[in-house]
């Protein structure tokens, strides 16, 4: 019988089921045997631990975990991060929890984390790469890979990013370009209620498409569709509950239909991008790198040619260094976007100052990324987005290097460690209203825009994401390109008020579905 935890569609009835429910169904039993069970490795618990080392004992602290299910019960597996503020405010801001069997590291609060990541940049450098993203990469790319493919692959990145105008004026013109495409597509919805998610999500994923292929896509072009449909699907499957305890206990890997679901979808989308690398291989001129998949190509051919043993500019990584590159060149920027068009319609009284610096300072005519310093209650709208937003809560698992001692704690080599933005961005001690959307935590008393040390929805470090200022450039111009041309308010029959800013359920963090009506500004 397939078990109710492991499909991708839940009805409604086990959407609010227990744990405690969803266990008794995963190990087939009732919920006396299975809490009986859990008594007794209570109690096996409870008689190892007192033989733990004295070293064990100077590990970060955290809440007694049972034997196999770790903190599994004590866990909300819908709302980790948060979950791990409260328990943050029992342990402290470095503690310890177990997922299954598997001891990681939290790290809470701005101080905390900006030294982990900073200070201790290559102990915490590593990449604690979960089954299913083992599954996905094998090791390869950018993301979720460790060593010297993963150092190779970061800087080849980097360097070939900025070589093709990343932050740069080549790249606020391509963003300027798609911005028109992205206004036609709001402008055909009449001022009716609709979902902004797939046209943020095109133009956004045109950017980067942009820049690894060399052209964009039509947003109705079949191909360009599916590969942004089958993103943003496993980015939800990456946090649902079913991967999560796959990534506990890998054994259950066949009994888990998410697991099933995102692999099916990322064949589909490998099968694309060799489709598309291979129509670049046939036009290919080495003189011309019309964008990263020919500059990959090119020096792929110089290491053939030179014979270099062990080269890392291979398949496998060019596939999975470009998608990793359009999942989260796509994810970050149209997620935010949702969040700051959703916030506008909330709360409109900061619409209209936006909107009233935006005729003041630029008019009519369109906007360029040297009006931003012009632009400080904007750009304090924009960060304050992201800040609340919170999209990356948990950052992705990072690993120790090596054997640590941090602000008194022994942490071992290979430990997971969570650099727990959540707690960064909503740190009590940083920001005055850390659960309110305020754009004044970027304003001086004077309404000029100022930077805060505790704004790092991009981490920091070593892992730091590499397109932050593309991002950064894409978010001003697609924003305000966006409010200077529409006014966005609910549907008919909503209120401000009524309009739900509960999160979803993902690997990253997207408002729910919601429609939205973008009125033209006379």
């Amino acid at each position: 019988m397939l078990l109710l935890l492991f499909s991708d569609q839940p009805s409604d009835n086990t959407q609010e089921m227990s744990l405690l429910d969803h266990l008794t169904l995963l190990f087939h039993c009732s919920p006396t045997t299975l809490l009986g069970t859990v008594a007794v490795l209570l109690l096996l618990y409870l008689v190892s631990n007192s033989f733990f080392s004295e070293e064990t004992r100077r590990e970060p602290p955290g809440p007694r975990p049972l034997p196999l299910l770790g903190n599994l019960l004590q866990l909300d597996l819908k709302r980790f991060y948060r979950t791990l503020m409260e328990l943050s405010k029992k342990y402290g801001s470095v503690f310890t929890v177990y997922l299954g069997p598997k001891k990681v590291v939290v790290l809470a609060g701005y101080k905390t984390v900006k030294e982990a990541l900073v200070s201790y940049a290559e102990e915490f450098g590593d990449r604690d790469v979960a089954p299913i993203f083992m599954d996905v990469d094998h090791g390869h790319g950018i993301v979720f890979a460790n060593g010297e493919s993963w150092k190779e692959m970061r800087h080849f990145a980097v360097s070939t990013l900025r070589d093709l105008g990343m932050g740069k004026k080549t790249a606020e013109d391509l963003i300027l370009e798609e911005c028109q495409h992205l206004l036609q597509m709001f402008e055909t919805q009449k001022a009716n209620a609709f979902d902004t998610a797939h046209a943020l999500y095109h133009a956004s994923s045109n950017i980067i498409s942009s820049i690894v292929y060399g052209s964009r896509f039509e947003y109705d072009d079949p191909r360009f569709i599916r590969m942004v449909e089958q993103a943003n699907e496993n980015l939800r499957i990456g946090g649902s509950v079913s991967v999560q305890i796959y990534n506990m206990f890998p054994k259950l890997a066949g009994w888990v239909k998410n697991r099933q679901l995102a692999l099916k979808n990322l064949e589909s989308t490998v099968r694309d991008v060799k489709t598309l690398i291979q129509q670049l291989k046939e036009t290919l001129n080495p003189n011309t790198c019309r964008g990263l998949v020919d500059c990959f190509l090119t020096r792929q051919q110089k290491e053939e040619d030179s014979h270099v043993l062990d080269s890392h500019y291979h398949e496998s990584n060019l596939i999975s260094t470009v998608t990793n590159l359009f999942v989260a060149g796509t994810d970050s920027t149209a997620t935010t976007l949702r969040w700051a068009l959703l916030l506008m319609a909330k709360y409109p009284h900061i619409q209209d100052q936006v909107q009233e610096e935006l005729s003041r300072v630029v008019g009519s005519r369109c906007v360029r990324v040297e009006d931003r310093k012009n632009l400080p209650y904007t750009d304090a709208v924009i960060h304050e987005t992201q800040r609340l937003a919170n999209i990356l809560p948990l950052s992705v698992f990072h690993k120790t290097s090596r054997d640590i001692t941090f602000q008194g704690h022994f942490i071992k080599k290979g430990t997971a460690v969570i650099p727990l933005l959540t707690s960064v961005l909503y740190d009590e001690s940083e920001w005055e209203t850390p659960h309110t959307f305020n754009p004044s935590h970027f304003l001086d008393d004077h309404g000029r825009f100022v930077k805060r040390d505790a704004f790092m929805p991009f981490s920091a470090g070593r892992r730091m994401c590499l397109g932050e200022s593309l991002a950064k450039m894409e978010l001003f111009l697609f924003f305000t390109c966006l409010l200077q041309r529409f006014r966005f308010t609910p549907p008919p029959g909503v209120t401000e008020v009524e309009l739900d800013l509960t999160p979803a359920v993902g690997f990253t963090i997207a408002p729910v579905p919601h429609k939205l009506c973008a009125v033209p500004r006379s």
